[in-house]
């Protein structure tokens, strides 16, 4: 195993928003807890490009690496996998996009670690490397400023994103799989689709994701970028949590948009929370879960920790349950990732048929969307979150997946205005707008 870094406490603090543009390299991430977070723990810095890792993940390294202060991520891994892979090593039909990598991965081993709820600020590297990143991070903070944002221009052209599908065909859609739900074929299934844009010049990643934190702050966001590739995210979705041998999911189904003021508002979360549909959906998922869980848990150790909790961000409401379990010893990431990814929140269930029944659906690849992100560490822990509310670049080109839950319950078009409800944000930050047609859609 990898020697575990050292860490040391910085005097005072600094909003990792500040630091992130004094860091230099072409390989950079950010994983941030949320605008003005008052818990839970952002972490910036570098890497280099490297094969995703396959630690044990059973807890049987935990021990020494909780020694001292300075976070659960002590160095490892961040990066991510996407969809259409994993959908193929499950078994399913897929349509890979060939010039997207499925993965990539970032080898960590200097990082500073923001503790939002101490407001306390730690460098963490090799022990024979601190001494010197400690003094590049001072560096780093004495050239660190304020975020300024450039404001728009009244009357500038907007871009306008092009759609995978117009939104009457998402609608006959989500009616094909009502009907492989009424034929048995599957219980739920998670239909997707896909904005795409070119922009000239090239977005930056940084300032697309400092808008997009702004607009729609979550506790999973992250900046990761690699070369002229990137993942801009403010997922509000945990995929997977690993801690001393503990792996913990956190689906979440069911959507609401947010209200005008504060009766509207909480009218929609009661909405949320009572709906025969939702709750359904949410529960088969978690039942779903459940089943990945126990092919890497021991007996009996699996069970729903939370169920059909509402969680709210700037621009939604959800609905939200988890389950965990203890990891088998012996039990690698790869074991855990084969009984669970693509996650059962992505795909439906069952969930081996409802990729089959997706894959000739939706007749195109998703890519990095539907994936996850995040950081391994070298002791096995592990914090993956699901690639939705995302935007992926290439240099010029980006796109923006969105999708939702079909059960027989679905109502045609309450899921075309949730899939523009969840794509506008991403695509706001790119300085775009939704094609006429989907706009036309949301409330």
């Amino acid at each position: 195993m990898p020697e575990t870094p050292s860490c040391r406490l910085l005097d005072g603090w600094v909003d990792p928003a500040e630091l992130v543009g004094a860091v230099p390299g072409e390989h950079l991430f950010w994983l941030d807890a949320g605008v003005g977070a008052t818990s839970g723990w952002s972490w910036l810095g570098t890497g280099r490009p490297e094969d995703r890792p396959d630690p044990l993940v059973d807890g049987s390294a935990a021990p020494d690496s909780r020694a001292g202060d300075g976070g659960p991520f002590r160095g490892g891994w961040v990066g991510w996998s996407g969809y259409d892979l994993a959908a193929s090593r499950a078994g399913a039909p897929t349509t890979a996009d060939a010039a997207e990598p499925s993965d990539l991965w970032l080898r960590v081993e200097r990082l500073v670690a923001f503790d939002h709820a101490t407001r306390r600020l730690w460098a963490v590297a090799d022990a024979a490397m601190l001494p010197a990143f400690v003094e590049e991070v001072r560096e780093w903070r004495a050239a660190a400023t304020p975020v300024q944002l450039a404001p728009s221009h009244p009357g500038e052209p907007a871009l306008v994103a092009t759609a995978r599908v117009e939104p009457d065909r998402y609608a006959v859609l989500v009616e094909e799989c009502r009907s492989a739900i009424r034929r048995g074929d599957a219980y739920q299934l998670c239909l997707t689709t896909r904005f795409d844009l070119v922009a000239d010049p090239a977005p930056d990643p940084l300032a697309v994701f400092l808008r997009l934190r702004s607009a729609a702050s979550s506790h999973h966001g992250g900046l990761i970028r690699s070369g002229r590739r990137a993942l801009v995210s403010a997922s509000p979705e945990r995929f997977l949590q690993l801690e001393a041998g503990v792996v913990r999911t956190s689906p979440i189904k069911g959507t609401r948009r947010r209200g005008t003021d504060a009766a509207s508002d909480a009218q929609l979360v009661d909405e949320l929370r009572t709906s025969p549909k939702e709750r359904a959906e949410n529960v088969m998922i978690v039942d779903l879960m459940r089943n990945d869980l126990q092919r890497v848990s021991d007996a009996g150790s699996v069970v729903v920790e939370t169920l059909l909790e509402v969680e709210t961000y700037p621009t939604v409401h959800q609905l939200v349950s988890s389950v965990s379990g203890r990891v088998r010893g012996g039990s690698r990431l790869s074991d855990v990732l084969a009984a669970t990814f693509p996650a059962g929140s992505m795909t439906g269930a069952p969930k081996l048929s409802a990729m089959t029944i997706l894959d000739e659906l939706e007749a195109a690849p998703r890519g990095i969307y539907a994936g996850c992100f995040g950081w391994i560490g070298v002791d096995g822990d592990a914090d993956l979150a699901m690639v939705i509310r995302s935007i992926v670049l290439d240099g010029a080109t980006a796109y923006v997946g969105a999708g939702g839950g079909i059960t027989w319950g679905s109502e045609a078009e309450a899921e075309v205005e949730e899939v523009a409800l969840k794509a506008r944000a991403p695509l706001r930050a790119l300085g775009a707008v939704l094609p006429p047609r989907w706009r036309e859609r949301v409330r």
